[in-house]
């Protein structure tokens, strides 16, 4: 038994080799003061806190340490052997959240089921299977009126009394890893820092339908959240806690991995089956649902991560208790991947309720660049932009939706002014249309015919009339899509129509793009009274379109230019015309 135990993570960097060596290092330091076997150090993929460097919590002291240097893990693992508190060091957070789904993230060792039991661990599915019975634990959900966190906001309760009522000689329940939005990893932080949440959570809802077996759907590219899962699956093993009779009950449950090739579609449900099933990851239509029919046509339960951690604490300290959490419609919390032009990016737990100011202003600091926010889009690639005037707005289901956008699973990209308004959505369209399945015509042929138009567009040949056709496909798309991808693929088109529709119309009738981004609608020149003739836009042009010599001084061959910026970029004198 370790006497203490560090927390370790570099916040700046979503690569893991900075951890990985502050990690290494931290251990040298403790074996040079003969503390190895007494203080367990291990890395996190999520510690709660985002750009503050390197970042260490010391338990059971509950001392937080940020920005810390190479140089400065010495002194701390001294600190620890002298039981000192290093001030400088000391992290004072500036805005609170309230963290319900990541409630262990940062602060368990995430390999030890000892240390979940301490956090309450597994109380919620002994009170499930010991106090409530099947009747009462989705009465407790229902009263906690929680909603998937997947992205559809579909009533959990729901979901599980249809597949209970279902008279089946076996049941499923399916945890939905497959988190594929770019930039998005909330999944992946809850699987890699606290795995047992979700499969305790996983296992309430196997026992609240009568399943049998269940499966963890992840994408490879997860390694670490793989490995995590494994683990604590084979220590819920080692304790009672899956397999036969769980908790002397009659209740048993097998739970194994099942890993995704990353395909964007398989996070719909009936996609995600077929995956599992072992066939090509497409859509069916529905009905019938998954909690009537779903794999190998038995009744089967499909939540994803977020959903799950939420589960044991509702289970353990009531649905009213949950309830009392959020809007009138929307309860609990949610986590928000944030990134984009923002000072501080990562996981943000907020209350249903919470304006996106507050999200990306007090707590996310801002803009990275000083510059005004232009737009939020949350939803990942099938969420709708919301415009600045607009941030004042709180975050629930319906009012996202109001305004054209979606919840999704937790996506949130934010914008200044340097971005542009025809470039987003035509950066999203096409990842969809890469993503589509193709097997029915609107998602695959309207999401390629929209990505068409705003290349056009973006490339100075659109005409207006290319933006009624453009609402028209989208507006086909939404109603005659087999599945969400191809109904909610045309948001960011739709939103940005609405919000932005003067700067489609300043790309189509001014062949110009007010930020920039659009290369085919850009030229650069030099201005000669600014201009040094310092040569260096010369050389670091990569296909040789600016001539001149220092004599004579530069310009720019038109005919030639790529549009790459690189001169722009390198010139010290502003002297290069950008428009």
């Amino acid at each position: 038994m370790y006497a203490k135990t560090v927390l370790i993570k570099d916040t700046d960097t979503t690569r893991e080799d900075k951890t990985r060596e502050a990690y290494t290092r931290l251990l040298d330091c403790l074996r040079e003061d003969n503390l190895h076997d007494h203080v367990q150090v291990v890395r996190v993929s999520d510690i709660g806190i985002y750009e503050h460097g390197l970042v260490l919590k010391i338990y059971p002291d509950n001392i937080t340490y940020a920005n810390v240097q190479e140089s400065g893990l010495k002194r701390i693992a001294d600190s620890i052997r002298d039981s000192k508190v290093l001030e400088e060091f000391v992290f004072k957070p500036k805005a609170r959240q309230l963290r319900l789904v990541l409630r262990n993230c940062g602060k368990i060792n995430p390999e030890s089921i000892d240390e979940y039991f301490a956090s309450e661990g597994y109380l919620g599915l002994k009170k499930a299977i010991s106090d409530l019975g099947q009747q009462k634990l989705i009465d407790e959900i229902k009263l906690s009126s929680i909603r998937g966190r997947g992205g559809a906001g579909y009533p959990t309760w729901l979901k599980w009394n249809f597949a209970r009522e279902v008279k089946a000689d076996q049941k499923f329940v399916i945890c939905n890893a497959d988190e594929g939005d770019p930039g998005a990893y909330m999944d992946r932080s809850i699987l890699e820092g606290d795995p047992h949440s979700v499969i305790e959570g996983l296992s309430i809802a196997a026992f609240a339908i009568g399943a049998s077996k269940g499966y963890f759907y992840v994408r490879a590219e997860y390694p670490l959240a793989v490995e995590r899962i494994n683990k604590a699956i084979k220590q819920a093993y080692d304790h009672g806690l899956l397999g036969k009779n769980i908790l002397g009950s009659p209740f048993s449950l097998d739970l194994e991995i099942r890993l995704g090739a990353g395909a964007f579609v398989c996070g719909e449900e009936t996609a995600l089956i077929s995956s599992i099933e072992g066939k090509r990851g497409t859509p069916h239509p529905r009905p019938p649902y998954p909690s009537v029919k779903g794999l190998w046509g038995k009744p089967t339960v499909i939540n994803n991560v977020e959903t799950l951690a939420n589960i044991p604490q509702i289970v353990l300290k009531g649905g009213k208790w949950f309830s009392k959490i959020g809007t009138q419609t929307s309860k609990g919390t949610k986590v928000f991947a944030v990134t984009g032009k923002v000072k501080n990016s990562g996981l943000v737990e907020i209350a249903m309720g919470a304006t996106l100011r507050e999200i990306v202003m007090d707590i996310c600091g801002g803009t990275l660049s000083g510059k005004p926010i232009k737009a939020v889009q949350t939803g990942g690639p099938s969420g709708g932009v919301i415009p600045q005037d607009l941030l004042d707005t709180p975050v629930d289901y319906e009012n996202l939706q109001k305004l054209g956008s979606i919840m999704g699973s937790g996506g949130m990209i934010v914008m200044d002014e340097d971005d542009c308004m025809v470039d987003i959505p035509k950066f999203y369209l096409g990842f969809c249309v890469e993503e589509s399945c193709g097997k029915c015509a609107p998602c695959r042929i309207g999401g390629f015919q929209m990505l068409n138009y705003l290349k056009k567009i973006s490339e100075g040949k659109g005409e207006i009339s290319d933006l009624p056709q453009l609402k028209r496909i989208s507006q086909a798309m939404q109603k005659a899509s087999l599945c969400g991808l191809g109904q909610t693929a045309s948001n960011p088109v739709l939103s940005t129509l609405k919000y932005f529709e003067a700067e489609y119309k300043e790309h189509i009738l001014n062949k110009h793009c007010p930020a920039g981004k659009c290369s085919h609608l850009i030229t650069y020149n030099i201005i000669e009274e600014k201009c040094k003739r310092c040569g260096i836009c010369f050389t670091n042009c990569p296909v040789n379109a600016i001539v001149g010599d220092k004599e004579k001084g530069y310009s720019v061959i038109q005919e030639k230019c790529i549009k790459c910026g690189r001169c722009f970029d390198v010139c010290k004198f502003k002297a290069i015309l950008r428009k």
